[in-house]
């Protein structure tokens, strides 16, 4: 009887009735199958195709010129003022043999981030621009006119007059994100219009790039060549959670973008003011180093430490010392020196926090008031 039932048992396997060991392993739970496996691709594939529908037409073409004079290459001097010879190269040049003036265009993207027409983009997409042109997904162009610059972040926002509504891009929560989720890049790579690219978040927090004073960037995979920046970079809800901004020029696959919530909090300053304004305590701070972290009694590099005070300054008056370990800003613990910059640049200005500091290897609470970052007026530009 026991021969009978394993022989009844290979014949049913053999059949491909049999039971897998991923069903015996799960206990009776019935196996992936290949349609299941189908339906969750084409689930994805319908995320990826309603994130592209869904923001596309809040993406936009941002085109520049910026207006230069320079010397003929011919050395020409002596004939510059001959009527004769100035006709000449009008004729063929289509203008004297004098100074020339030149039209360097640039290519860039954009995001609507309201029905008025406010755009947010890079500072360095619309830097030193003569001429903007926004051009829509529906090919539609208007006058771009700049609101407000902040280089520091390499920011700024741009406005049109549209005469139809425009579709606007849900902005998003860049704080939340994880590595490994999905990435969409969408921009105008080589002048390539609308062009959707997929990835993953590879990282957060990048800093020490090179870019811009305030780094925090997220960095992806997701395709981004010239052209992208100013795009945004999208969760695979659809939301708005970075705006791309520059590449490694050396690797592959290596892109980084701002996080919206820095995106959202400088653009609202630019628009409202035309300005940004910072906080600001009046010292210099540095990286903690293993012998830093030795010598001042810290364990690991967290902090930031006091490289220079500045006289007169918020922390020169609440006796911060050169030498002194911060380790958090009003209750909040101090990843690094970045960290430190971008949270005192954050804090309202007036408002009295607490260090907490650690003094020749002694623990103490300093309260200091912020003030506004000296020469933080970047005006608001002229239509």
């Amino acid at each position: 009887m026991k021969r009978l039932a394993l022989l009844i048992l290979a014949i049913l396997a053999a059949a491909g009735l049999g039971f897998s060991s991923h069903v015996l392993m799960t206990r009776g739970l019935p196996p992936v199958t290949a349609s299941v496996k189908a339906s969750q691709a084409d689930d994805l594939q319908q995320a990826f195709v309603a994130v592209a529908e869904r923001v596309r037409p809040a993406v936009v073409n941002v085109g520049t010129v910026q207006h230069s004079r320079g010397r003929n290459p011919f050395n020409l001097k002596p004939f510059e003022d001959d009527p004769s010879f100035k006709e000449f190269f009008e004729h063929f040049f289509g203008q004297g043999p004098g100074p020339r003036e030149f039209k360097q265009p640039s290519l860039g993207s954009g995001v609507i981030i309201d029905k008025k027409g406010h755009i947010l983009t890079n500072f360095h997409v619309i830097k030193g621009a003569d001429e903007i042109t926004v051009r829509l997904v529906s090919k539609k162009e208007y006058k771009g006119k700049v609101v407000g610059t902040d280089p520091k972040t390499d920011l700024a926002v741009i406005k049109i007059e549209p005469a139809d509504e425009l579709t606007v891009a849900p902005l998003g929560n860049s704080d939340g994100l994880k590595v490994g989720q999905w990435a969409i890049a969408i921009g105008n790579p080589f002048g390539l219009d609308q062009t959707v690219t997929v990835g993953v978040i590879s990282a957060t927090g990048r800093a020490d790039v090179g870019i811009a004073n305030y780094e925090n960037f997220i960095q992806t995979d997701a395709s981004i060549n010239p052209g992208n920046s100013g795009g945004p970079l999208l969760t695979l809800n659809g939301d708005v959670v970075g705006i791309n901004t520059a590449i490694v020029a050396a690797g592959q696959g290596i892109g980084f973008a701002i996080p919206i919530n820095m995106g959202k909090r400088i653009s609202s300053q630019l628009i409202d003011r035309g300005k940004v304004v910072r906080g600001w305590l009046g010292v210099s701070v540095q990286p903690v180093t293993p012998e830093l972290a030795q010598s001042l009694g810290a364990s690991g590099s967290a902090g930031a430490v006091v490289g220079h005070v500045y006289g007169e300054g918020p922390a020169a008056r609440a006796g911060i010392q050169q030498g002194d370990l911060i380790l958090k800003f009003d209750g909040t613990t101090l990843e690094d020196y970045h960290h430190f910059q971008r949270l005192v640049a954050e804090a309202e200005v007036g408002k009295s926090v607490t260090l907490q500091l650690l003094r020749k290897k002694r623990p103490t609470d300093v309260t200091v008031r912020v003030s506004e970052m000296p020469g933080e007026s970047l005006r608001k530009s002229a239509p």
